[in-house]
């Protein structure tokens, strides 16, 4: 099963918010996931991104692929190193 660590998103229609979630790769995007790590919400001023670190790690850590999107606000937030 290849795990992803991805976004879902929340909120009402056109107020997005989302949820960084760990998912089986063949799953929906609001599908079912095996675990909720934390919330990003771009449209505050400064952007919230709140992450559980040590859940992220232990999962990164367990082979979970961080999507595209992920792995820019990880870095952002310090889990992930940033890439030259």
């Amino acid at each position: 099963m290849a795990v992803r660590i991805r976004l879902t998103r929340i909120g009402a229609t056109k107020q997005p918010s989302y949820r960084f979630v760990v998912s089986d790769s063949r799953s929906a995007r609001d599908g079912r996931s095996l675990d909720t790590l934390g919330h990003y919400d771009p449209r505050k001023d400064p952007v919230e991104i709140e992450v559980d670190a040590d859940k992220a790690a232990r999962w990164l850590g367990q082979g979970a692929q961080p999507s595209d999107t992920v792995a820019r606000l990880f870095r952002r937030v310090g889990i992930l190193p940033e890439s030259r």
